[in-house]
């Protein structure tokens, strides 16, 4: 079975750590302002060690960065563990980590996207934790979009959670966190729903697994990204896939894709649900090509442009969580199940 964090309240200790790139000195400031809002809010705050984001890509050696994640997500005393982005090589953790240490401890969220989706999955796959995809430390300021939950929301809730797509998106450039460390609003001038791929209406149900594809990939045939047994120890329901692309060209996407049906992601899924991007086309080939090319002929529920990816907003998804998808011309939802 699926462990679940208790509920996240006010008077927890968050934990914040980078298992892969960290913090450079002229983006403190956003730092220091992510981590007062979640105090402002009645958390208390912990930071690590292994943030130095100026003298390489890992803000430590792997050994100290692998060690400090593993005992934030083991103290009792955390409840939460909320890096401040992903990065390229959290991937040299994944075998540093002591799986079965973690799995016997008290369940604690781990949030996070984009690199962090390679610590995010085999902590559900491995360790049998829910884990929260959702936006990183340096995000958190920003408030949910209509439709959606706050990560916090999600980590708190002690019932289902429903969330509906929000209509809007952000399709012009990042807020300059150097010039200015303290947005707490997305620009969201862009418009777009979620699209059934054969123009269906679906209801479905099933386990909730996924990521960003450019890091997760790597894990397919190993023991940190058999997805395909999970879905067949742990999803009777089946199970929903999301996957997104952060920055991955569509014919790179095209291959990963094929690459995660041949290692059997898909044999248990009951849909997929693709996340909004912003990655390049390859000419006239398009990321929805790419889906397309590779997972058409599953003859499964694709459902493109979903917020949970590298576009804002996001829709916190929690792995492991049951999840009730509808898609239809009067409702488009998402419940969650957390427990």
């Amino acid at each position: 079975m699926i462990r679940f964090p208790q509920p996240l309240q006010p008077g927890d200790r968050i934990g914040v750590t980078s298992p892969s790139s960290g913090v450079p000195q002229t983006l403190w400031p956003r730092l220091e302002f992510a981590t007062g809002w979640l105090v402002e809010r009645g958390y208390d705050v912990v930071v690590g060690q292994c943030m130095d984001g100026d003298d390489s890509h890992v803000s430590a050696p792997a050994v100290e960065r692998a060690d400090e994640l593993q005992r934030m997500l083991t103290d009792p005393a955390i409840r939460a563990v909320v890096p401040p982005w992903g990065g390229e090589t959290a991937i040299d953790l994944v075998d540093l980590l002591d799986w079965d240490t973690i799995a016997a401890a008290e369940p604690t969220w781990l949030v996070g996207f984009s690199d962090l989706s390679t610590l995010l999955l085999p902590l559900t796959l491995r360790a049998g934790w829910a884990s929260l995809h959702g936006v990183n430390l340096m995000d958190t300021p920003y408030a949910a979009a209509p439709g959606l939950a706050h990560w916090t929301e999600v980590a708190a809730a002690t019932g289902p959670v429903t969330q509906q797509q929000s209509g809007v998106y952000r399709s012009g450039a990042f807020d300059d966190w150097e010039e200015d460390p303290s947005p707490t609003a997305y620009v969201l001038e862009g418009t777009g729903a979620w699209e059934v791929a054969d123009d269906d209406e679906i209801e479905v149900s099933g386990r909730l697994i996924g990521g960003c594809i450019e890091t997760i990939h790597h894990l397919a045939g190993s023991a940190f990204g058999d997805v395909a047994a999970f879905g067949q120890q742990h999803a009777e329901e089946g199970l929903i896939v999301y996957l997104e692309a952060g920055e991955a060209p569509a014919l790179e996407t095209c291959r990963i894709l094929h690459g995660l049906r041949l290692a059997g992601w898909f044999e248990h899924a009951r849909a997929i649900l693709i996340g909004r991007t912003a990655a390049p086309d390859s000419g006239d080939f398009t990321q929805r090509d790419a889906v397309l090319d590779a997972l058409e002929d599953l003859d499964l529920p694709i459902v493109f442009d979903v917020e949970c990816g590298h576009v804002a907003p996001m829709m916190p998804l929690v792995n492991g969580a049951l999840a009730h998808l509808t898609v239809t011309d009067n409702e488009r939802t998402l419940v969650q199940e957390l427990g």
